[in-house]
């Protein structure tokens, strides 16, 4: 009955995996898929891994779902190109057939379109073409009137010139030119046209070259942009007329105007032919003009009702492909009646699989129903944890290091709590953390809003991480008390201090200076060491140790998680081979120093730590003196050195001789196993299990036992050590924010100038938010990321599994996303 509804969330271990075989009618098999997709929690393997795409038994649907694939992307840039979005509001309709949508609605929706963008690219190209013909007769018309009245005033000169003159010679002159024969007057011909601005001045150059000169250019700028008919681009032209004598200068200047993409127009000297066919062409311009507005408008409309359907129909195409891409996974029964498929589902998904798979023998009125059974093997199982908003983006932490194993302790539930603590002992101030809340709260209010929107690369993991900083910033708020800080500034909030001044230059002094009034400040940091000389190595000495602490404790966490690793795989060796000389090793002699911090800070002694654990080493046997913090000490440092002494062979030499001998023993076992059956697979796996046994290197196994010892015993000391970073951290964060304080707003303040407090403030909130809040964040997020990898995880994570990737409508959205 527990599998009829989902189980609590458990995120220490992974959902227990079964490997099922679903053997399915041909007739049922894709509303069960369809089924299964919805449910999302199986996740088929490939049967057909030998087979190329092409030779599997879909592949036709799939080619079909391209091709309607293709058609709703041509309609989506169709709709950008106009200025228009598929709409996003939810539709129904999940009952559309596919064939009707392929046929019927997509192919004659495409042929139209490509009928209407024909139409109109035949329009706009003759649109341009009659613009540009108008712009030739307006210019070039232009041209031939200055022309004409320009001849004319100098003819009427020349006449008057010459009867003021009354030369001798005038009179035969004039005689001979009246006389000369009207048919030997020769006549110019000319082209027109528009060349690119950009090409005009080359144009020239070529003119003039290829017909030595024998030419005469007139061009004229027009002022704005016109459309090419050819590219349909807006380009800058120059109106052209060129006059030439001769067929053979035509045909030159022709292939030139070819070659520079110049368009020519055909042009007429006559002012009544001009007027005309510039009326004409107007009259068509406008009558154009109206034709493309009508088709533009009825593509418009037609997009937008594809539009409203788009998001719906890709959504269908896509589930389509995704059923035969997943159909083309399953082998074919001998009989060809049947459909079997292999994968991975939940144990407790088994009802809810079996409901989907008898629903879709209903719906597609099959008369045999499909078989869901269980299958033994000894396959690794994928990786299974159930997350929500919250948990998911601390479970991608530890996935970016790697995949748990099947039911391997899921480091992700501790670092919920660990990942935000660690980050925000080193990013420790109350007012920071609010910042950083207020943020995340912004993020987490409108999340619905952004989650369905386009966001930026930067903007987006913020916004998928927000939980992880909302965290964040709550633990910075709870540190920031601590250590009271508020933008570097300390407060009186708990109570008032427990310190007063002797005198009035005691703030200056070391707390010497300071005596006790009245009880200690009751959370966190007193506010009078803020300011004091004594207050860096003060705060020094409490993150060092704090840091110290905090390491040992986690990576003691760590190795208890291995022991419960240990006993949930029922590895013995592991338990006393590993786990518990690893726990005696670590706290011989980092839970000892870690002690005796705790029992410094209780106590009030002067003690020299370093000088006790230095010669806990080198002198053991010496006298503590003043350096004793409890009686038995001698003793006790000692019994742990001999412990952690005991505890490296203790890694080193057992394990390698008892995982011989363990292997021995289950390879003798599998040798009477045989009995058992004679099918091939097992006689298969048998020599396999020989083969092995017969290349078991005890050389190889007590290498890598050595490595994984020397590993821990150095990396005790360097993990360790690498907590400090806790403190830098801290401190540089601290003393930061104090530098922004005290050089630039206090500064500022000083000069008692408004103009200068403004500037003074806007700098304080850039650096505030530039360093403060944006480059400490990211360097305390990646240091604490480092933390928990390396120091924390490796203590008892392999990280060696894969993730379960079930079948489901809703990753495939998500992926298309």
């Amino acid at each position: 009955m527990a599998g009829e509804c989902c189980p609590t969330m458990d995120l220490l271990r992974s959902e227990p995996m079964q490997l099922a075989q679903l053997i399915i009618p041909i007739e049922s098999s894709r509303h069960a898929i369809s089924y299964l997709g919805d449910l999302g929690l199986f996740q088929f393997k490939d049967l057909n891994a030998e087979k190329s795409p092409f030779q599997r038994t879909y592949a036709t649907q799939i080619k079909r779902c391209g091709e309607m694939a293709r058609r709703l992307r041509f309609f989506k840039e169709q709709m950008k190109k106009a200025g228009l979005s598929p709409s996003t509001r939810s539709t129904t309709g999940n009952d559309i057939d596919l064939d009707n949508l392929e046929v019927v609605k997509l192919g004659e929706l495409e042929a139209e379109l490509l009928e209407i963008n024909a139409n109109n690219e035949h329009l706009q190209r003759t649109y341009s073409e009659l613009l540009e013909y108008k712009l030739v007769l307006q210019k070039a018309g232009e041209f031939f009137n200055l022309a004409q009245s320009s001849a004319a005033a100098q003819q009427r000169q020349f006449e008057r010139q010459h009867s003021i003159e009354k030369s001798i010679d005038s009179p035969l002159l004039l005689e001979q030119e009246m006389t000369t024969d009207p048919s030997k007057h020769v006549k110019l011909g000319f082209v027109s046209g528009l060349v690119p601005r950009e090409k005009s001045m080359t144009f020239e150059r070529i003119l003039f070259r290829a017909t030595r000169g024998n030419v005469f250019l007139k061009q004229a700028v027009v002022n704005d942009p016109v459309v090419d008919p050819v590219s349909g681009d807006k380009v800058e032209k120059n109106v052209f007329i060129i006059f030439y004598s001769g067929e053979r200068a035509k045909n030159k200047i022709l292939k030139i105007c070819e070659a520079f993409g110049a368009n020519r127009y055909p042009f007429t000297d006559d002012l009544g032919k001009q007027f005309q066919m510039i009326t004409e062409v107007s009259g068509k311009l406008s009558e154009l003009k109206i034709t493309i507005d009508a088709g533009l408008l009825h593509k418009s409309s037609l997009l937008q009702t594809i539009g409203h359907q788009h998001e719906l129909w890709n959504l269908l195409v896509k589930k389509e492909k995704s059923i035969y891409h997943t159909l083309n996974m399953l082998s074919i029964d001998v009989t060809k009646m049947c459909l079997v498929a292999e994968g991975w589902c939940p144990v407790y998904a088994s009802n809810q699989i079996q409901n989907a798979l008898q629903r879709a023998s209903f719906d597609s009125s099959s008369q045999v129903g499909a078989i869901f059974q269980v299958l033994q093997t000894k396959e690794l199982p994928p990786t299974y944890f159930r997350t929500n908003k919250f948990t998911s983006a601390f479970q991608e932490i530890v996935d970016a290091y790697g995949v748990a194993k099947y039911q391997e302790a899921n480091p992700g539930v501790y670092t919920i709590v660990t990942f935000p603590f660690l980050f925000a002992v080193m990013f420790g101030d109350w007012g920071h953390g609010i910042c950083l809340l207020l943020a995340t709260l912004y993020f987490i209010i409108r999340e619905r809003k952004f989650s369905s929107q386009k966001l930026g690369d930067i903007v987006e993991m913020t916004f998928g991480g927000r939980y992880v900083i909302m965290m964040m910033a709550l633990f910075s708020i709870y540190t920031g008390l601590i250590y009271n800080e508020f933008f570097s500034v300390p407060f009186e909030l708990f109570g008032p201090s427990a310190y007063g001044c002797r005198d009035q230059s005691c703030s200056d002094a070391t707390t010497v200076g300071l005596s006790k009034v009245r009880g200690t400040y009751p959370f966190g940091v007193d506010p009078k060491w803020h300011g004091s000389r004594s207050e860096l190595p003060f705060l020094n000495s409490l993150k060092m140790k704090m840091s110290i602490l905090l390491g040992v404790a986690q990576m003691n966490l760590g190795i208890i998680l291995s022991y419960f690793n240990a006993k949930f795989f029922g590895d013995n060796l592991n338990i006393w081979y590993q786990f518990v000389p690893q726990i005696i090793f670590l706290n011989s002699l980092f839970g000892y120093l870690s002690l005796l911090i705790i029992v410094k800070w209780c106590t009030g002694s002067q003690a020299d730590l370093y000088h006790v654990m230095i010669y806990m080493f080198l002198s053991p046997t010496d006298d503590l003196g003043e350096n004793q913090l409890f009686f038995g000490q001698k003793f006790l440092q000692i019994l742990l050195l001999l412990s952690a002494l005991v505890a490296v062979p203790w890694m080193l030499f057992p394990k390698p001789y008892l995982l011989k001998k363990q292997h021995e023993e289950r390879h003798q076992g599998q040798s009477y196993a045989l009995l058992h059956g004679g099918d091939d697979p097992l006689e298969e796996d048998h020599h396999q299990s020989l083969h092995g046994h017969e290349e078991f290197e005890f050389t190889e196994v007590f290498v890598h036992q050595l490595i994984h010892t020397i590993e821990f015993v150095l990396g005790a000391v360097s993990n360790t050590a690498s907590y400090l970073r806790l403190w830098a951290l801290s401190l540089a964060h601290s003393e930061l924010s104090s530098v922004f304080y005290d050089k630039i707003l206090l500064l500022a303040w000083g000069f008692n100038n408004v103009i200068i407090l403004i500037i003074g403030i806007i700098v304080f909130i850039c650096a505030t938010v530039g360093v403060l809040l944006v480059m400490e964040t990211l360097s305390a997020f990646l240091h604490a990321l480092r933390l928990h990898w390396v120091e924390f995880q490796n203590k008892f994570y392999e990280g060696a599994g894969y993730k379960f990737y079930p079948f489901s409508f809703a990753l495939l959205s998500e992926e298309d996303e």
